[in-house]
């Protein structure tokens, strides 16, 4: 039977129950068992790819395209997981769900009601993606981490708290444990205890209540709480004993219940914090963990996981040089807007065992109108970028700020500085390059004019004009390196030396196949594609080693460049902190040191692993459904590009 931990918030939203929630599952994972994870976010939008990333912060694509909640990305890379689009719920899908049925009569002529109809659709929903596997093991995962987004009390999340308050007795009490978040404030070094008491019994009135007995030896009683406490503390301090006593008392829970969670230096010590207070052993013997068998295997990558995790931790306190990236974006307002790109910035300095300083530059602070408006913010913005190791242009939507990307990205350049163009940035590059380079002066995008003379960056054909929610090119797409590329192309060395590598993408724009040409006999040489040859992919310029393949021959002498790279993809979804990205680990050693970058090019080359599950790693035509897999001695194997339909 799956265990189920269900991590709920009170007091205020936004506290951290994403990495409390992915905490735990990582310390699971580290005892040998095999995890999972849903996030509920009782919105009624269907996904998250309508909203913009100022509203909850990014937008998290999955293999599947699903376009969900950031708190998935942390799953992923706490958990080295893949996850579905199921597993993340919002009100919207739960009520179309619930609608469709009843569309189709499959309630009998009954009246369709929030009590049982939506709450049972939530908890069939539940159990359902428990069991899916999402780790290499193949196998259905033995405990489910639940989180409920907003907080508790909030109108729109109250179906889901009943639907949870239900599934505890759906399920069995030996099989359910609530984590609930709360928010201890301090007041002048005295931390506040009155929020937490509040939402606590809030949680009780809808029905989450510690009433259940169970015998845990003959002749003795264990009154055994169905939840735990974490109490988030927005200050370096601890949580201390009195206040956690006072908890204990006026909550209605043991002292070995509440858990403190201050402010630590990075959010990867929070798990080894966690584990310093007993929950693992409270886990244990609350869900009964000792039962469910664990292979040695399983126990030993366990094992290794937790030695692998505490080295990474400990070895970021002594850390001394410094790498500086200036990330030049257009919602630099709110830092989670970027939170994957920020990730894979944070794993690759953790790689080379470097401090991470990140310039935060808001594109339009670079542009001229800045300048004449507000020269102080121009001036410090100029400041952040000329100061920076590299430059890193991120993806994004509109026309507002793109000027001021591709002012730095032409720094970037033109001085010889690492560059990492994602997705938008990838497209700026483009324009950039045909602007000062080819001498196009109105080159553009059609994103931004859509009657341009010179539309470098074009509208892609497959997708749709009149609906917005789900209708990019979306999820896990293979990228095929060109040939002779081998010999010199960090990208294709960064990935392995492989011929094909897979990344998930999200665009609705594309490279004009029109200009390729013309953009390639320049320099600008496109490395990786589609598997049809038609979609540009990668772009790079090389450094000082020259590709000798003959299809190379007539660009010489090519542009000397450190680094300078851009993938219509969006590599930083698929980073680990164990396992970076590779195009940000190529950026972040160049930007340290020539020499930090050859080691890590080798290293990579030798020993890179995908972090996709083999199963994933099919041609595009499979993965957008278009036709079946191709079967050789009853077994998967993937499409050639002739293989592959028009």
């Amino acid at each position: 039977m799956t265990k189920y931990i269900v991590v709920s918030g009170g007091v205020v939203s936004g506290i951290g129950k994403g990495v409390i929630a992915s905490s735990t599952g990582l310390l699971l994972k580290t005892t040998g068992l095999k995890v999972t994870a849903i996030k509920i976010d009782p919105y009624m939008n269907i996904d998250a790819g309508t909203m913009a990333p100022t509203e909850h912060g990014e937008v998290y694509v999955l293999n599947d395209g699903g376009e969900v909640d950031l708190d998935l990305g942390n799953y992923e890379r706490y958990l080295n997981v893949t996850l579905s689009r199921d597993n993340n719920i919002t009100t919207g899908k739960i009520y179309r769900h619930v609608i469709n049925k009843e569309r189709e009569g499959e309630y009998l002529g009954k009246t369709v009601q929030i009590v049982p109809h939506i709450t049972n659709a939530i908890q069939d929903w539940i159990e359902r993606v428990a069991k899916i596997p999402v780790d290499e093991s193949g196998e259905e995962p033995d405990v489910c981490i639940v989180e409920l987004g907003g907080t508790v009390g909030d109108i729109e999340s109250a179906p889901f708290v009943e639907a949870m308050r239900q599934f505890q007795f759906r399920v069995g009490h030996e099989n359910f444990a609530l984590i609930h978040v709360s928010l201890v404030p301090d007041l002048h070094g005295e931390q506040k205890t009155k929020p937490t008491q509040t939402t606590v019994h809030s949680l009780r009135g809808l029905g989450l209540l510690p009433d259940l007995v169970r015998y845990l030896f003959p002749n003795k009683m264990e009154l055994l709480m169905p939840f735990q406490i974490a109490c988030r503390l927005l200050i370096p301090q601890p949580l201390q004993a009195a206040t956690k006593s006072k908890i204990s008392m006026f909550c209605h829970v043991s002292s070995e219940q509440v858990f403190g969670v201050h402010d630590v230096s990075s959010v990867y010590h929070v798990p080894l914090l966690l584990k310093s207070q007993g929950i693992i052993e409270y886990l244990r013997k609350r869900l009964q963990l000792d039962k469910i068998t664990i292979t040695k295997e399983m126990a030993d990558k366990g094992t290794s996981l937790g030695k692998r995790w505490k080295d990474l931790t400990s070895g970021q306190e002594r850390l001394f040089d410094t790498v500086t990236i200036a990330l030049v974006g257009k919602y630099t307002d709110l830092k989670d807007s970027y939170m994957s790109v920020t990730k894979s910035l944070e794993h690759s300095a953790f790689r080379i065992h470097r401090k991470l300083i990140i310039n935060w530059v808001e594109s339009s602070d670079l542009e001229p109108e800045t300048q004449e408006t507000n020269p102080a913010r121009y001036h410090d913005a100029w400041r952040a970028v000329v100061g920076a190791g590299g430059i890193l242009v991120p993806g994004g939507f509109g026309n507002r700020g793109t000027e001021g990307m591709m002012l730095a990205i032409k720094y970037a350049r033109e001085q010889k500085i690492p560059f990492l163009g994602i997705c938008l940035g990838f497209q700026l590059a483009v324009i950039e390059w045909a602007r000062h380079v080819l001498e196009i002066p109105d080159a553009t995008s059609a994103e931004f004019d859509a009657d341009a003379k010179h539309p470098l960056i074009i509208f892609m054909p497959e997708i749709s004009k009149t609906h917005m929610g789900g209708t990019m090119r979306l999820g896990l797409r293979p990228t095929v390196f060109e040939e002779g590329t081998e010999t010199w192309s960090r990208a294709r060395n960064l990935y392995g030396g492989a011929g094909k590598i897979w990344e998930r993408h999200r665009h609705r724009y594309e490279v004009n196949p029109k200009y390729v040409d013309q953009l390639t006999n320049s320099g600008l040489i496109f490395s990786g594609k589609d598997e049809k040859g038609e979609r540009m992919q990668i772009l790079e310029l090389p450094g000082k080693s020259l590709p000798p393949h003959d299809s190379y021959r007539h660009l010489m002498p090519f542009p000397d460049h450190p680094y300078f790279m851009g993938l219509q993809a969006h590599p930083e979804f698929c980073t680990r902190p164990l396992n970076p990205s590779p195009p940000f680990l190529g950026f972040v050693a160049a930007a340290s040191s020539p020499a930090i970058f050859a080691e890590q090019l080798e290293y990579q080359r030798l020993n890179f692993q995908p972090p996709h599950p083999a199963d994933s790693m099919v041609s595009e035509a499979i993965l957008r459904n278009d036709i079946t897999e191709v079967l050789v001695n009853g077994t998967a194997r993937d499409l050639i590009v002739s293989e592959t339909p028009a």
